[in-house]
C-alpha cells in the first residue's frame, strides 16, 4: 500500500477547497478496505515531523479503530480489521504509545482503551508486562506512557464485579502492578513540576477506578491500605506549587495538581463510604470485609477528618485557595460523619465553628454568580433551579449536610436556626451602608433548605415560621438588591406547605410576588412565577387570582420566552388546569401564543443540531434544556385543550393554530417530543368527538411519520388512531385510501424485524380491533388481512406472551363479530378453523376482563345466527360448545364488572392528605415538648437515623411483596387497567343481546336450537335462564322508567 499516497490525502483533508477534502476523504474511505491500512497509519503516526499532520492522522486512526476494530450495528458498512492487522496493531501501540508527544499521546489513549476492551486479555495476554516495565523505568516519558497503560486497564475493569470471573484476572493485575505505583506516588507527592503533577493526577485516576465496585483483598491489607490513605492524605494536604494558581478559577481546576487533590479526596470518601463505614456496609459482606470496615472507621477515617478540618481552617483564614471539587468532596465526607456514633463524637466539637464558618459562606453568593445575575442572568437561573445536576457544586454538598444534619441530629436544628436569626437581626439592625446583602441572602437560602424539617408532623417550631416571614422575608421583596428580591420569593416557595394563620399575610405575599413577576430584573421575575404555582392551594389566593389569571398568563408566556426554563412550564400547566373557566374566553389567544413559543424553542433546538459534531449525530438527539422547555408547553397545550371539551367552537379554532406544532415535530422527527404532541392530537379528536379536516391532515402526518421509521412509536400514537377510527368512521367509509393506510400500520408491525412480539404488537392488534369494532361491513378486504396476520402467528412458534396470544386470539373473534359467515369462510380456507376453535375455547378462562368477555359473548352470539346448514363441517361436531363457552363468560362477568369498578375507583382516588412532604420522612419526636433547646432525645451522642440503611430495607420489603405478589398473578396477565381506549363495546348490554338472539334462534330454527340446548347441564341451563331473566329485567325497569319519563335511551342489543 502506497503510504506517501495516503500521507496526500491526509494533506488534502486540511485544504481550504471543500471538493479537494471531499475527495480525499472518498479515498481514505476507499482504502479502508486494505488489510494494511492500519499499519501505514500507524508509521504516519510514529514517523510525521509536522504535528499538524501528525494530529489528524491519529485522529483518523481512533475512528477507524473506534469503527471496525469489531464490528458496530451503527456502522455496518465498516470493513473490520483483519485478525492480523489487529495482532501486528496490538504488538506496535504501545512502544509508539511511549515515544509519543503530549497531544498525540491523548488521541493514541481511546484507541488503546478500545482494544483492551475487545481484546484483553485472551489476544493481548503480555499487555501487563510491557506496562509494568515501562513502569519499572527511571525514564519519566516511559513511566508516563506506563501510567497511562495501567489507568486504561482499571477503567476497562471498573464495572467488573468480584462475584464474575471476569474479575479475578484484574485482582491479580493490582497485586501485580500496585506496589510499583504505590511507590512512584510516593516519589511524585514530593515534587513540584507540572509533570510530576500530570503523573500523580493519573497514578490516583487508576486507584480510583480500580477501587469503583470492588476493593481487591490486596488492596485491603492493613500495610496497603495504610500507604495509600498516606498519599491521599499527603495529596490533600500539599501546599500547590505557583504554577498551578496563575490562571482563573476554572481553569486552575483543570491543572493536573488540581486534579491530584480531586481524585485524592474523592478516593478517601469512597474507601469510607463504600468499604469503611460500618453502618453503609451490606449484611453479605465477608468477614475480611467486616474487618476492614471497623479498622477504617477507628482508624483512618478519623485521620481523615482531622487533615479535612485542617484544610477548612486554612481556608477560612483566606490562606489557601481549593477548587470547587476540593470543597464538595470536603462537605460530603462531613456528611457521611454526622450519622456513625463514633464519627459524630468527632465531628461535633467543630460543628459550630463549621456551619457559622464553613458551609454558611459556601451556601452564600460568590462573584461569580453575583456578575452572573447581573449579566448572564439566564445562566444565574440554571445554575440556581438545576443545582442538583452539578454534583461538584459545593453549595449542593453544603445544602445536603444541612439536611441531613438537621433530619439525624434534631438538636441542631435549634443551633442552626439560633445563627440564621443572628444573621438576619443584624441586616434588620444594620444602617443601610453596612447591611451585608449577601450574609441576608445566604441566611435566608438556609432556612429555606431546612423548610421540610421545621414544617415537619409535630415540629415545635413550625408556628414560628409565620412570623420569621413576616419580619425577615416581606421587606426583602422591595430590597434594592435583586437577588434579595429573588431569595424572597424563593423563601416564601420553600415554605409552601406553611398554613398562615393571618390570611392578610397570605395576601401580602400575594401583591409582593405580583409586583415581582414586573420587576426589571429576570432572576426576580422567574423566581416569582415559580412561587406564585404552591400559593394556589390557597383558596383566598385561587379568590384574588381569578380576576388577574389572563395577565398573569400573558406574563408567563412572556418569561417563557425570555428564558427556556422548563419548570415555567410546569406552572403554566397547573394554571391552566386550575383556572380553566377563567381562561376560556382568552384560550385560543393563549394557544396561539403557546404554538409561538413552542415554534421558537424548536426552530433554535434545530439551529443548535446543526451545529453539533458527528458524534453525536451518530449517537441520535438528546434531552437538553430547550428540549425539556418544549416538553413542558406542549403538556400546557395538551391540559389547555382537555378543559375545553364543552367549547367544540373553540377547540375547532385551536386544532388550525396547533397545526403547525404537530407539523414542525413530526417532520423535522423530534422524537423526544412525540409523546406529547400525539398526545395533543388525542386529546383534539377526543374532545371534539369528530374529526375535523385540520385534523385528517394530522392523520396524515401521523402515518407519514410510522412509515419513516417511527413503527416502534405505534403504543403513543394509539389512544389518537383509535379516535381517527371511532370518531372518524363516517369519513373513513368513504375514504378507502385511509382505511387501507390503517391496514398498513397493523400489517407492518408483523414483518418490520425492529418490532418484537411484546407492547409493539400488542398496539397493532388493538388498532385491528378498533377498526373492526368500528366500521363493520366496509372492511371485508382488511378483515381477511387481520386473520392472516393472526392465525400466521398463532400457527407458527409457540406464542410465550401470554398477553400477546389473547390479542392475537382477539384479532380473530373480532373478525368473526364483524362478519361470522365471512370469517368462517376464511379460516376454512386455510384448514385454520378447528385449530382456533379448540384454541379458543380451550382458553377461555384467559379472557378475564369485562372487554374480553364482552367480545367473545357478542363473538358467539354472532355465532349462533349462523344457519345450521352454514356452519362448517370441521366444527359442527363441537358447535354445541358455544352455548357452554357462553355460560362461562356469563357465570364469571359479574366477578370480572366487581373487579374492573375496583380498578377504576383505585384509579381516581387522590388522597390530598399526603401531597406535599412526606410526613413519616420529617416526623419529630412524639413529644414535641422533649425538643426544648439543650435536650436530644437521641441523646445527640448516639446513633443518627441512617436513612440509606432505611431505604435498603425498604426496598428489600417491596422486593418480598413483589415476588409474592408476582406468585399469585403472572406479570403477563391482562388486568382491567390495560383497556386504557374506550370501546363500542362499552355501549353494549351483553344480556339483553344474548336474549335476543336466544329467542330468534329458537323461532327461527327451532330444531337446532333444541340439539344445541340438550349438551347443556342442568347448572348451565341455569345459568342461560338466569341471564334471560336479568335482561327481561332490565328491559322492563327501563320501560318503567321511560313511562315515568326519567328513561335513557335503550340499552344497545349488539345488532348491526
Amino acid at each position: 500500500m502506497d503510504a506517501a499516497a495516503i500521507r496526500s490525502c491526509i494533506v488534502a483533508t486540511l485544504d481550504a477547497d471543500a471538493d479537494v477534502r471531499r475527495r480525499a476523504e472518498i479515498e481514505l474511505k476507499k482504502a479502508e478496505d486494505h488489510p494494511n491500512f492500519t499499519d501505514v497509519l500507524l508509521d504516519l503516526v510514529q514517523s510525521e515531523q509536522n504535528v499538524n499532520l501528525q494530529l489528524p492522522t491519529v485522529i483518523y486512526l481512533k475512528n477507524r479503530v473506534n469503527r471496525a476494530w469489531q464490528r458496530l450495528e451503527h456502522h455496518p458498512n465498516d470493513v473490520e480489521i483483519p485478525e492480523d492487522a489487529k495482532a501486528r496493531f496490538r504488538e506496535r501501540l504501545l512502544p509508539v504509545l511511549a515515544g509519543s508527544q503530549s497531544i498525540v499521546r491523548h488521541q493514541l489513549i481511546p484507541i488503546l482503551q478500545r482494544i483492551l476492551h475487545c481484546d484483553f486479555p485472551e489476544k493481548w495476554p503480555n499487555f501487563m508486562d510491557y506496562t509494568l516495565q515501562l513502569l519499572n523505568t527511571n525514564e519519566a516519558p516511559s513511566v508516563l506512557a506506563g501510567l497511562q497503560c495501567l489507568l486504561s486497564i482499571c477503567r476497562a475493569y471498573r464495572f467488573k464485579a468480584s462475584d464474575s470471573d471476569s474479575r479475578a484476572p484484574f485482582d491479580r493485575i493490582v497485586e501485580a502492578s500496585f506496589p510499583r505505583l504505590l511507590a512512584i506516588c510516593n516519589e511524585l507527592v514530593n515534587q513540584e513540576s507540572d509533570e510530576a503533577g500530570a503523573m500523580l493526577h493519573i497514578a490516583l485516576k487508576a486507584y480510583k477506578h480500580a477501587t469503583w465496585l470492588e476493593l481487591s483483598d490486596f488492596l485491603r491489607q492493613s500495610a496497603v491500605n495504610l500507604g495509600w490513605c498516606t498519599i491521599f492524605l499527603q495529596t490533600v494536604s500539599k501546599a500547590i506549587p505557583a504554577s498551578a494558581l496563575q490562571e482563573e478559577p476554572l481553569e486552575r481546576e483543570r491543572h493536573h495538581w488540581w486534579k491530584a487533590k480531586k481524585w485524592a479526596y474523592f478516593n478517601l470518601n469512597r474507601l469510607y463510604i463504600r468499604h469503611g463505614n460500618l453502618d453503609a456496609i451490606m449484611d453479605k459482606t465477608t468477614d475480611s470485609q467486616k474487618l476492614y470496615a471497623k479498622e477504617f472507621s477507628a482508624q483512618v477515617a478519623p485521620e481523615i477528618l482531622k487533615h479535612y478540618l485542617a484544610e477548612i481552617e486554612k481556608w477560612v483564614a483566606k490562606t489557601i485557595w481549593l477548587s470547587r471539587p476540593c470543597l464538595s468532596y470536603t462537605i460530603v465526607f462531613l456528611d457521611e460523619c454526622i450519622r456513625p456514633k463514633e464519627m459524630w463524637a468527632h465531628l461535633k466539637p467543630h460543628l459550630t465553628n463549621l456551619v457559622t464558618h464553613f458551609i454558611f459562606p459556601v451556601l452564600c453568593l460568590t462573584e461569580d454568580d453575583l456578575e452572573k445575575f447581573e449579566d448572564e442572568p439566564e445562566e444565574y437561573l440554571h445554575r440556581k433551579l438545576n443545582f442538583y445536576e452539578e454534583v461538584s457544586a459545593p453549595d449542593v454538598s453544603a445544602t445536603n449536610f444541612l439536611v441531613t444534619l438537621t433530619k439525624a441530629r434534631r438538636k441542631q436544628t435549634f443551633e442552626i436556626l439560633k445563627f440564621i436569626n443572628e444573621v438576619v437581626t443584624h441586616y434588620e439592625t444594620s444602617d443601610d451602608a453596612n447591611k451585608n446583602h449577601i450574609a441576608k441572602e445566604g441566611a435566608l437560602r438556609m432556612i429555606g433548605t431546612l423548610a421540610p424539617v421545621i414544617l415537619g408532623k409535630k415540629s415545635p417550631i413550625a408556628d414560628q415560621v409565620e412570623y420569621f416571614i413576616v419580619r425577615y422575608v416581606f421587606p426583602d421583596f422591595n430590597s434594592p438588591q435583586g437577588f434579595l428580591r429573588a431569595r424572597a420569593c424563593d423563601t416564601v416557595e420553600k415554605f409552601e406547605q406553611l398554613n398562615f394563620k393571618d390570611q392578610n399575610n397570605l395576601l401580602t405575599i400575594y401583591r409582593h410576588i405580583l409586583d415581582c413577576m414586573a420587576d426589571e430584573k429576570l432572576p426576580v421575575r422567574v423566581t416569582a412565577a415559580l412561587a406564585l404555582q404552591p400559593l394556589i392551594r390557597h383558596e383566598v389566593i385561587r379568590t384574588s387570582m381569578q380576576s388577574a389569571i389572563p395577565t398573569i398568563m400573558q406574563q408567563l408566556l412572556k418569561l417563557a420566552n425570555e428564558a427556556d426554563i422548563d419548570a415555567l412550564a410546569n406552572v403554566m400547566e397547573d394554571f391552566v388546569e386550575v383556572f380553566a373557566a377563567e381562561l376560556t374566553p382568552f384560550a385560543v389567544a393563549l394557544s396561539e401564543q403557546l404554538r409561538d413559543t413552542y415554534l421558537r424553542i424548536v426552530r433554535e433546538l434545530l439551529e443548535n443540531s446543526l451545529h453539533r459534531d458527528e458524534l453525536d449525530r451518530d449517537y441520535g438527539d438528546f434531552l437538553d434544556d430547550k428540549s425539556i422547555t418544549a416538553l413542558g408547553v406542549l403538556q400546557t397545550i395538551g391540559t389547555l385543550i382537555l378543559t375545553l371539551e364543552s367549547s367544540p367552537d373553540v377547540l375547532l379554532h385551536i386544532e388550525s393554530v396547533l397545526m403547525p406544532v404537530i407539523e414542525i415535530t413530526l417532520r423535522n422527527k423530534l422524537y423526544d417530543l412525540y409523546n406529547e404532541v400525539f398526545e395533543i392530537i388525542d386529546s383534539c379528536t377526543f374532545a371534539a368527538k369528530q374529526i375535523s379536516p385540520i385534523m385528517w391532515q394530522a392523520f396524515e402526518l401521523v402515518h407519514a411519520t410510522f412509515k419513516s421509521g417511527a413503527e416502534l412509536y405505534l403504543e403513543d400514537m394509539l389512544p389518537a388512531l383509535d379516535n381517527f377510527v371511532q370518531f372518524g368512521a363516517p369519513q373513513l367509509v368513504q375514504k378507502p385510501e385511509y382505511v387501507q393506510a390503517l391496514f398498513s400500520m397493523v400489517s407492518d408491525m408483523f414483518v418490520d424485524n425492529k418490532v418484537g412480539g411484546g407492547v409493539d404488537r400488542i398496539c397493532a392488534c388493538k388498532l385491528a380491533e378498533a377498526m373492526m369494532l368500528s366500521l363493520r361491513g366496509h372492511i371485508d378486504n382488511c378483515v381477511h388481512g387481520f386473520i392472516n396476520i393472526a392465525m400466521g402467528v398463532l400457527n407458527g412458534a409457540e406464542v410465550t406472551i401470554k398477553s400477546y396470544k389473547i390479542h392475537l386470539m382477539e384479532m380473530v373473534i373480532n373478525a368473526i363479530y364483524y362478519n361470522p359467515i365471512l370469517s368462517l369462510h376464511i379460516l376454512e380456507s386455510q384448514g385454520w378453523t378447528n385449530k382456533f376453535f379448540s384454541l379458543w375455547f380451550g382458553s377461555m378462562q384467559s379472557f378475564s376482563r369485562v372487554h374480553d368477555k364482552k367480545l367473545c359473548i357478542m363473538a358467539i352470539i354472532s355465532l349462533l345466527g349462523i344457519p345450521a346448514e352454514q356452519v362448517p363441517a370441521s366444527v359442527a361436531v363441537g358447535w354445541p360448545r358455544l352455548l357452554q363457552g357462553i355460560t362461562v363468560l356469563f357465570n364469571t362477568l359479574p366477578a370480572a364488572m366487581k373487579n374492573r369498578e375496583e380498578a377504576l375507583k383505585d384509579d381516581f382516588t387522590f388522597d390530598s392528605a399526603n401531597y406535599g412532604y412526606d410526613d413519616e420522612e420529617e416526623e419529630w419526636d412524639e413529644d414535641g415538648a422533649q425538643w426544648e433547646e439543650g435536650e436530644g432525645v437521641e441523646g445527640d451522642e448516639g446513633e443518627g437515623k441512617d436513612e440509606s440503611t432505611a431505604y435498603l430495607d425498604f426496598l428489600n420489603e417491596e422486593a418480598q411483596k413483589f415476588s409474592s405478589a408476582e406468585a399469585e398473578q403472572s406479570e403477563e396477565e391482562l388486568g382491567e387497567d390495560s383497556v386504557l381506549l374506550e370501546s363500542p363495546l362499552d355501549k353494549i348490554d351483553p344480556y339483553n343481546a344474548f336474549r335476543i338472539s336466544l329467542l330468534k334462534l329458537q323461532q327461527e330454527q327451532p330444531q337446532f336450537y333444541a340439539s344445541l340446548t340438550t349438551h347443556l347441564s342442568t347448572d348451565e341451563q341455569a345459568i342461560i335462564t338466569g341471564v334471560c331473566q336479568q335482561a327481561e329485567q332490565a328491559v322492563l325497569a327501563q320501560q318503567h322508567a321511560v313511562a315515568l319519563g326519567q328513561g335513557v335511551g335503550p340499552a344497545t342489543n349488539g345488532a348491526s
